[in-house]
C-alpha cells in the first residue's frame, strides 16, 4: 500500500483572500515503512508573504524570488501523489490550498481528490483522544516522538514528523521482529530469550505506621460517605 504523507507552508490562512502556497512537502511510507522517496519544493506565490505566516516558517519573498511557480511544478507533483493515500493533518486547510491552486490552472487538472485519497490525521487524533490538544506537537508529547529540532515550521520536516505520529497512532510497530525471520532463527530467538533466568521479585512491606494511618484515612472516608467506602469493605 503506497502513502503519501503531505504538508505546505503558505502565505496566510485562507486561499480565499488570494493566499498561496509557498512550500509543499511529502514523504512516501510504503506498507507502513517510511522509504527514501520524497517530494520537496518551494515556490514562488507571486504575492507577499503575511508577517504572522513569515513568523512561524522563516520563509520570506526573497528567499522564494527565483523559485518556480506552482504551474511550473503541478505535473510533476500530481504525478508523485497519484493514486495514493495522501495523509494530511488539518485535510481542509491544505487541501483547500491545493485545490485553489489547482482551480487556477483550469478545469483539467480537477482537484486534487480526483488524484488521490485524503486520509486526516487530526480528525483521527480527535477521535482518539477526545478534549485534548491534538496538535502535531501535542501528539508528538503523547506518543514520545522527538521533535526538538522542529524549531520552525517546514513543509518536509513536518511530513516527516507526521509520518511518525501516524504510524504511532495507528498502531506502532506492527510486528515484533521476528515475523520477517527464517522460522528456525525465530524459534532460536525466542528460545534464547525465554532461557534467560528472571531476576527474583522484590518484596516490599509496608510499616505497621503506614497500615495503621491508611486504616484511618479509609475510616474516615468511610464515614463521610454514609458507610460507602469500598475499599474498606473489600481491602
Amino acid at each position: 500500500m503506497r502513502q503519501i504523507v503531505l504538508d505546505t507552508e503558505t502565505t496566510g490562512l485562507d486561499p480565499a483572500q488570494g493566499h498561496r502556497i509557498i512550500e509543499i512537502g511529502c514523504v512516501e511510507l510504503m506498507n507502513r515503512r517510511l522509504t527514501d522517496n520524497r517530494y520537496h519544493v518551494y515556490l514562488n506565490p507571486e504575492r507577499e508573504i503575511d508577517q504572522g505566516a513569515v513568523d512561524v516558517h522563516g520563509i520570506d519573498n526573497d528567499f522564494l524570488a527565483d523559485k518556480p511557480r506552482f504551474a511550473d511544478i503541478v505535473d510533476d507533483f500530481l504525478a508523485f501523489v497519484k493514486d495514493s493515500e495522501v495523509i494530511i493533518h488539518n485535510a481542509p486547510f491544505d487541501v483547500g490550498f491545493i485545490n485553489a491552486e489547482l482551480e487556477r490552472l483550469g478545469p483539467d487538472y480537477g482537484r486534487l481528490e480526483d488524484h488521490c485519497t485524503i486520509f486526516d490525521t487530526l480528525t483521527l487524533a480527535r477521535r482518539k483522544h477526545p478534549g485534548q490538544r491534538n496538535s502535531l506537537d501535542a501528539l508528538c508529547k503523547r506518543y514520545q516522538i522527538d521533535n526538538s529540532h522542529r524549531e520552525l515550521h517546514g513543509a518536509l520536516l513536518d511530513a516527516e514528523i507526521l509520518a511518525s505520529v501516524y504510524l504511532a497512532m495507528t498502531g506502532g510497530q506492527v510486528t515484533l521482529g521476528l515475523d520477517s525471520l527464517p522460522a528456525a532463527t525465530a524459534a532460536a530467538a525466542g528460545a534464547s530469550r525465554g532461557s534467560r533466568p528472571r531476576p527474583a521479585l522484590k518484596r516490599v512491606t509496608c510499616p505497621e505506621a503506614e497500615l495503621e494511618a491508611h486504616r484511618q484515612r479509609l475510616e474516615a472516608i468511610d464515614q463521610a460517605s454514609g458507610g460507602n467506602c469500598l475499599w474498606l469493605r473489600h481491602g
